[in-house]
Protein backbone atom coordinates (compact mmCIF):
# COMPACT_ATOMS: atom_id res chain seq x y z
CA UNK A 1 0.00 0.00 0.00
CA UNK A 2 1.45 3.77 -1.10
CA UNK A 3 1.27 6.37 1.66
CA UNK A 4 1.94 9.97 1.87
CA UNK A 5 2.89 11.59 4.44
CA UNK A 6 1.74 15.40 4.40
CA UNK A 7 2.94 17.90 6.99
CA UNK A 8 2.20 21.60 7.57
CA UNK A 9 4.79 24.52 7.34
CA UNK A 10 4.29 27.62 7.82
CA UNK A 11 7.91 29.81 6.06
CA UNK A 12 6.05 30.50 3.30
CA UNK A 13 2.79 31.56 3.34
CA UNK A 14 1.81 29.93 0.07
CA UNK A 15 3.10 26.59 1.13
CA UNK A 16 1.28 24.99 4.61
CA UNK A 17 1.29 21.53 3.39
CA UNK A 18 4.31 19.42 1.50
CA UNK A 19 5.21 15.52 1.06
CA UNK A 20 7.48 14.43 3.60
CA UNK A 21 9.47 10.65 4.36
CA UNK A 22 6.75 8.53 5.20
CA UNK A 23 8.99 7.09 8.29
CA UNK A 24 8.36 10.40 10.03
CA UNK A 25 5.91 9.36 13.00
CA UNK A 26 2.48 11.25 13.25
CA UNK A 27 2.31 14.75 15.20
CA UNK A 28 0.68 14.79 18.41
CA UNK A 29 -3.44 15.27 18.11
CA UNK A 30 -2.85 18.28 19.83
CA UNK A 31 -1.60 19.63 16.89
CA UNK A 32 -4.52 18.99 14.70
CA UNK A 33 -3.37 19.45 10.83
CA UNK A 34 -6.61 18.64 9.14
CA UNK A 35 -10.00 18.90 9.89
CA UNK A 36 -12.62 17.04 8.41
CA UNK A 37 -16.28 18.59 8.58
CA UNK A 38 -19.61 16.80 7.26
CA UNK A 39 -22.97 18.36 7.48
CA UNK A 40 -25.21 15.59 8.28
CA UNK A 41 -29.54 15.81 8.20
CA UNK A 42 -31.49 12.53 8.06
CA UNK A 43 -28.49 10.26 7.14
CA UNK A 44 -28.78 7.08 9.81
CA UNK A 45 -27.69 4.46 6.44
CA UNK A 46 -24.99 6.53 5.53
CA UNK A 47 -22.93 7.07 8.42
CA UNK A 48 -21.33 4.09 9.38
CA UNK A 49 -20.12 3.15 5.89
CA UNK A 50 -19.43 6.87 5.72
CA UNK A 51 -16.88 7.21 8.57
CA UNK A 52 -15.77 3.82 7.31
CA UNK A 53 -14.30 5.60 4.24
CA UNK A 54 -13.28 8.51 5.79
CA UNK A 55 -11.69 6.86 8.39
CA UNK A 56 -9.42 4.30 5.57
CA UNK A 57 -8.77 7.21 3.27
CA UNK A 58 -6.84 9.45 6.26
CA UNK A 59 -4.99 6.04 6.93
CA UNK A 60 -3.04 6.45 3.96
CA UNK A 61 -2.09 9.97 4.68
CA UNK A 62 0.51 10.28 8.07
CA UNK A 63 -1.30 13.52 9.12
CA UNK A 64 -2.75 14.46 12.20
CA UNK A 65 -6.40 15.02 11.83
CA UNK A 66 -10.26 15.34 13.02
CA UNK A 67 -13.23 14.24 11.76
CA UNK A 68 -16.41 16.93 13.06
CA UNK A 69 -19.84 15.38 12.02
CA UNK A 70 -22.48 18.23 12.24
CA UNK A 71 -25.83 16.51 13.10
CA UNK A 72 -28.51 19.31 11.86
CA UNK A 73 -31.32 18.41 13.75
CA UNK A 74 -31.61 14.81 12.03
CA UNK A 75 -34.87 13.17 13.54
CA UNK A 76 -34.07 9.64 11.99
CA UNK A 77 -31.50 8.80 14.85
CA UNK A 78 -28.15 9.90 13.31
CA UNK A 79 -27.59 11.98 15.96
CA UNK A 80 -27.69 9.16 18.67
CA UNK A 81 -25.56 7.22 16.29
CA UNK A 82 -22.85 9.81 16.02
CA UNK A 83 -22.97 10.50 19.95
CA UNK A 84 -22.34 6.22 20.30
CA UNK A 85 -19.09 6.83 17.43
CA UNK A 86 -18.07 9.54 18.50
CA UNK A 87 -17.95 7.93 22.05
CA UNK A 88 -15.46 5.13 21.03
CA UNK A 89 -13.24 7.32 18.34
CA UNK A 90 -10.93 9.91 19.85
CA UNK A 91 -10.31 11.97 16.50
CA UNK A 92 -14.48 11.73 15.75
CA UNK A 93 -16.18 14.88 17.27
CA UNK A 94 -20.43 15.32 16.71
CA UNK A 95 -22.13 18.57 16.88
CA UNK A 96 -25.46 18.00 17.59
CA UNK A 97 -27.58 20.88 16.73
CA UNK A 98 -30.78 21.61 18.61
CA UNK A 99 -32.72 21.52 15.66
CA UNK A 100 -32.75 21.89 11.55
CA UNK A 101 -30.98 25.05 10.80
CA UNK A 102 -29.72 24.63 7.75
CA UNK A 103 -26.98 23.51 5.79
CA UNK A 104 -25.14 26.66 5.95
CA UNK A 105 -25.11 27.21 10.18
CA UNK A 106 -23.77 23.18 10.35
CA UNK A 107 -20.82 23.87 7.97
CA UNK A 108 -20.46 27.46 9.75
CA UNK A 109 -20.62 25.18 13.37
CA UNK A 110 -18.27 22.73 11.99
CA UNK A 111 -16.01 25.71 10.57
CA UNK A 112 -16.00 26.92 15.03
CA UNK A 113 -14.80 23.81 15.88
CA UNK A 114 -12.40 22.94 13.40
CA UNK A 115 -8.88 22.91 14.87
CA UNK A 116 -7.11 22.11 11.79
CA UNK A 117 -4.76 23.99 9.28
CA UNK A 118 -6.66 23.16 6.75
CA UNK A 119 -10.34 22.36 6.44
CA UNK A 120 -11.85 20.09 4.31
CA UNK A 121 -15.90 19.69 3.68
CA UNK A 122 -17.94 16.85 2.49
CA UNK A 123 -22.06 15.64 2.30
CA UNK A 124 -22.76 13.01 4.50
CA UNK A 125 -24.68 10.88 1.78
CA UNK A 126 -21.57 9.17 0.21
CA UNK A 127 -21.47 11.04 -3.21
CA UNK A 128 -18.26 12.26 -2.07
CA UNK A 129 -15.25 9.92 -2.10
CA UNK A 130 -13.52 10.90 0.58
CA UNK A 131 -9.93 9.39 -1.43
CA UNK A 132 -10.04 12.69 -3.19
CA UNK A 133 -8.78 14.75 -0.35
CA UNK A 134 -5.64 13.46 -1.35
CA UNK A 135 -5.98 15.78 -4.57
CA UNK A 136 -7.24 18.18 -2.69
CA UNK A 137 -4.30 18.66 -0.58
CA UNK A 138 -1.78 18.61 -2.82
CA UNK A 139 -3.36 21.11 -4.95
CA UNK A 140 -3.43 23.12 -2.10
CA UNK A 141 -0.11 22.91 -1.50
CA UNK A 142 0.32 24.80 -5.12
CA UNK A 143 -0.39 27.83 -3.35
CA UNK A 144 -4.05 28.65 -3.41
CA UNK A 145 -6.01 29.17 -0.70
CA UNK A 146 -9.73 26.98 -1.60
CA UNK A 147 -9.71 24.65 -3.76
CA UNK A 148 -13.31 23.46 -4.71
CA UNK A 149 -14.03 19.97 -6.38
CA UNK A 150 -15.94 19.79 -9.51
CA UNK A 151 -18.29 16.12 -10.15
CA UNK A 152 -16.93 16.39 -13.61
CA UNK A 153 -19.54 12.88 -14.31
CA UNK A 154 -22.15 13.69 -11.74
CA UNK A 155 -24.61 10.80 -10.67
CA UNK A 156 -27.89 13.05 -10.36
CA UNK A 157 -31.33 13.58 -12.70
CA UNK A 158 -31.09 15.22 -15.07
CA UNK A 159 -33.87 17.62 -15.20
CA UNK A 160 -34.20 18.04 -11.65
CA UNK A 161 -30.56 18.44 -10.26
CA UNK A 162 -28.35 18.67 -13.22
CA UNK A 163 -30.04 21.36 -15.52
CA UNK A 164 -30.74 23.96 -12.74
CA UNK A 165 -27.14 23.35 -11.34
CA UNK A 166 -25.90 24.12 -14.53
CA UNK A 167 -27.64 27.30 -14.97
CA UNK A 168 -27.07 28.18 -11.45
CA UNK A 169 -23.44 28.01 -12.18
CA UNK A 170 -22.98 29.84 -15.29
CA UNK A 171 -25.45 32.88 -13.61
CA UNK A 172 -23.17 32.57 -10.39
CA UNK A 173 -20.13 32.75 -12.41
CA UNK A 174 -21.12 35.83 -14.16
CA UNK A 175 -22.38 37.73 -11.80
CA UNK A 176 -19.17 36.90 -9.38
CA UNK A 177 -16.90 36.84 -12.04
CA UNK A 178 -15.28 33.53 -10.23
CA UNK A 179 -15.46 31.20 -13.06
CA UNK A 180 -16.62 27.37 -11.58
CA UNK A 181 -18.17 24.10 -13.27
CA UNK A 182 -19.28 23.37 -9.68
CA UNK A 183 -20.54 25.55 -7.07
CA UNK A 184 -22.69 23.30 -5.16
CA UNK A 185 -19.84 20.60 -4.89
CA UNK A 186 -19.70 20.33 -0.95
CA UNK A 187 -15.95 18.61 -1.31
CA UNK A 188 -13.78 21.28 -0.83
CA UNK A 189 -10.26 22.52 1.10
CA UNK A 190 -9.81 25.44 2.77
CA UNK A 191 -6.71 27.25 4.45
CA UNK A 192 -8.19 27.89 8.34
CA UNK A 193 -7.32 31.42 8.17
CA UNK A 194 -9.67 31.91 5.11
CA UNK A 195 -12.71 30.51 6.80
CA UNK A 196 -12.31 32.57 9.74
CA UNK A 197 -12.46 35.59 8.16
CA UNK A 198 -15.91 34.66 6.89
CA UNK A 199 -19.41 34.88 8.67
CA UNK A 200 -21.42 32.42 7.20
CA UNK A 201 -25.67 33.57 7.24
CA UNK A 202 -28.48 32.44 5.49
CA UNK A 203 -27.47 29.97 2.71
CA UNK A 204 -24.54 30.97 1.47
CA UNK A 205 -22.27 27.80 2.05
CA UNK A 206 -23.15 27.76 -2.17
CA UNK A 207 -21.25 30.98 -2.90
CA UNK A 208 -18.42 30.13 -0.81
CA UNK A 209 -15.37 30.50 -3.27
CA UNK A 210 -17.46 33.71 -4.05
CA UNK A 211 -17.41 34.25 -0.66
CA UNK A 212 -13.71 33.94 -0.82
CA UNK A 213 -12.40 35.63 -3.91
CA UNK A 214 -14.31 38.75 -1.79
CA UNK A 215 -11.41 38.36 0.94
CA UNK A 216 -8.52 37.68 -1.56
CA UNK A 217 -8.53 33.99 -1.83
CA UNK A 218 -6.44 32.05 -4.31
CA UNK A 219 -9.18 29.80 -5.97
CA UNK A 220 -8.90 27.16 -8.46
CA UNK A 221 -11.25 23.31 -8.92
CA UNK A 222 -10.11 19.92 -10.06
CA UNK A 223 -12.52 17.12 -11.10
CA UNK A 224 -13.73 14.57 -8.46
CA UNK A 225 -15.32 11.61 -8.28
CA UNK A 226 -19.49 11.42 -7.46
CA UNK A 227 -21.49 8.43 -7.02
CA UNK A 228 -25.27 7.66 -7.14
CA UNK A 229 -26.98 8.40 -3.76
CA UNK A 230 -27.22 4.87 -2.51
CA UNK A 231 -29.64 5.51 1.24
CA UNK A 232 -32.41 7.35 2.00
CA UNK A 233 -33.38 10.96 -0.73
CA UNK A 234 -32.05 14.19 -1.49
CA UNK A 235 -32.78 16.90 0.36
CA UNK A 236 -32.75 19.49 -2.62
CA UNK A 237 -35.68 20.14 -4.95
CA UNK A 238 -36.07 22.82 -7.95
CA UNK A 239 -37.56 25.18 -5.22
CA UNK A 240 -34.07 25.96 -4.40
CA UNK A 241 -33.67 27.98 -7.40
CA UNK A 242 -35.18 31.26 -6.41
CA UNK A 243 -33.42 30.70 -2.82
CA UNK A 244 -30.11 31.07 -5.03
CA UNK A 245 -30.91 33.83 -6.94
CA UNK A 246 -31.47 35.65 -4.38
CA UNK A 247 -28.45 34.70 -2.56
CA UNK A 248 -26.57 35.57 -5.42
CA UNK A 249 -28.01 39.41 -5.04
CA UNK A 250 -26.58 39.55 -1.59
CA UNK A 251 -23.19 38.19 -2.45
CA UNK A 252 -23.32 40.36 -5.58
CA UNK A 253 -23.84 43.18 -3.13
CA UNK A 254 -21.18 42.36 -0.81
CA UNK A 255 -18.46 41.98 -3.49
CA UNK A 256 -19.11 45.88 -5.03
CA UNK A 257 -20.78 47.64 -2.58
CA UNK A 258 -20.15 45.94 0.77
CA UNK A 259 -17.36 48.44 1.79
CA UNK A 260 -19.03 51.75 -0.09
CA UNK A 261 -22.84 50.99 0.14
CA UNK A 262 -23.24 54.89 -0.75
CA UNK A 263 -22.35 54.35 -4.32
CA UNK A 264 -25.43 52.02 -4.92
CA UNK A 265 -27.51 54.03 -3.30
CA UNK A 266 -26.71 57.30 -3.62
CA UNK A 267 -26.44 56.55 -7.25
CA UNK A 268 -29.76 55.59 -7.64
CA UNK A 269 -30.77 58.32 -5.70
CA UNK A 270 -29.17 60.81 -7.59
CA UNK A 271 -30.82 59.17 -11.02
CA UNK A 272 -34.00 59.36 -9.06
CA UNK A 273 -33.36 63.17 -7.74
CA UNK A 274 -32.74 64.02 -11.07
CA UNK A 275 -35.35 62.61 -13.45
CA UNK A 276 -37.97 64.13 -10.59
CA UNK A 277 -36.37 67.74 -10.86
CA UNK A 278 -36.10 67.39 -14.93
CA UNK A 279 -40.13 66.06 -15.13
CA UNK A 280 -40.89 68.94 -12.41
CA UNK A 281 -38.86 71.32 -14.50
CA UNK A 282 -40.66 70.39 -18.07
CA UNK A 283 -44.04 70.54 -16.17
CA UNK A 284 -43.39 73.99 -14.94
CA UNK A 285 -42.68 75.57 -17.99
CA UNK A 286 -45.50 73.62 -20.01
CA UNK A 287 -47.74 75.18 -17.43
CA UNK A 288 -46.01 78.78 -17.31
CA UNK A 289 -45.23 79.17 -20.94
CA UNK A 290 -48.15 76.89 -23.04
CA UNK A 291 -50.62 77.94 -20.02
CA UNK A 292 -51.30 74.07 -19.81
CA UNK A 293 -53.17 72.07 -16.97
CA UNK A 294 -50.79 69.91 -14.91
CA UNK A 295 -52.76 69.17 -12.03
CA UNK A 296 -54.33 65.73 -13.91
CA UNK A 297 -51.31 65.06 -15.60
CA UNK A 298 -49.72 61.30 -14.07
CA UNK A 299 -46.27 62.70 -14.59
CA UNK A 300 -46.81 65.31 -11.92
CA UNK A 301 -47.50 62.49 -9.75
CA UNK A 302 -43.96 60.57 -11.08
CA UNK A 303 -41.94 63.63 -10.27
CA UNK A 304 -43.14 63.69 -7.15
CA UNK A 305 -42.73 59.82 -6.38
CA UNK A 306 -39.24 59.94 -7.95
CA UNK A 307 -37.97 63.52 -5.85
CA UNK A 308 -39.19 60.89 -2.73
CA UNK A 309 -37.53 57.83 -3.99
CA UNK A 310 -34.18 59.99 -4.39
CA UNK A 311 -34.53 61.06 -0.87
CA UNK A 312 -35.27 57.95 0.59
CA UNK A 313 -31.92 56.07 -1.59
CA UNK A 314 -29.86 58.65 -0.20
CA UNK A 315 -31.14 57.92 3.24
CA UNK A 316 -30.56 54.24 2.69
CA UNK A 317 -26.95 54.81 2.12
CA UNK A 318 -26.34 57.23 4.87
CA UNK A 319 -27.94 54.78 7.05
CA UNK A 320 -26.10 51.56 4.70
CA UNK A 321 -22.84 53.72 5.18
CA UNK A 322 -23.05 53.98 9.30
CA UNK A 323 -24.06 49.72 9.55
CA UNK A 324 -20.80 49.52 7.32
CA UNK A 325 -18.60 51.85 9.55
CA UNK A 326 -20.05 49.70 12.52
CA UNK A 327 -19.59 46.15 11.14
CA UNK A 328 -15.88 46.59 10.37
CA UNK A 329 -14.96 48.64 13.55
CA UNK A 330 -17.00 46.42 16.24
CA UNK A 331 -14.96 43.25 14.69
CA UNK A 332 -12.03 45.17 14.51
CA UNK A 333 -12.82 43.57 10.74
CA UNK A 334 -10.33 45.32 8.20
CA UNK A 335 -11.16 45.97 5.47
CA UNK A 336 -8.21 44.70 3.48
CA UNK A 337 -6.08 41.43 3.81
CA UNK A 338 -2.50 41.23 3.88
CA UNK A 339 -1.25 38.58 1.86
CA UNK A 340 2.47 38.45 2.54
CA UNK A 341 4.72 40.78 4.32
CA UNK A 342 8.86 41.08 2.89
CA UNK A 343 11.23 43.46 3.97
CA UNK A 344 14.82 42.95 4.24
CA UNK A 345 16.76 40.82 7.17
CA UNK A 346 18.42 44.06 8.31
CA UNK A 347 14.78 45.85 8.91
CA UNK A 348 13.74 42.40 10.37
CA UNK A 349 16.64 42.44 13.04
CA UNK A 350 16.22 45.74 14.09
Amino acid sequence: MTHLRLTFTLCCPYQMIRPNDPTTPKQPIANIELSVVVPIYNERDSIPALLSVIQDSLEKIYISHEIICVDDGSNDGSADLLREYAQKHDNLTALLLRRNYGQTPAMAAGFEKARGKVIITMDGDLQNDPADMVKLLEKLNEGYDLVSGWRKHRQDNKVTRLLPSKIANWLIGLVTEVKLHDYGCSLKAYRAELVRDMNLYGELHRFLPALAFIEGARITEIPVNHYARKFGSSKYGLGRTFRVVMDLMTVYFMKRFLTKPMHVFGSLGMISTVSGIGLGVYLTLVKILGGQDIGDRPLLILAVVLLLAGIQLFSFGLLAELLMRTYHESQKRPIYRIREVVSSPALEQS
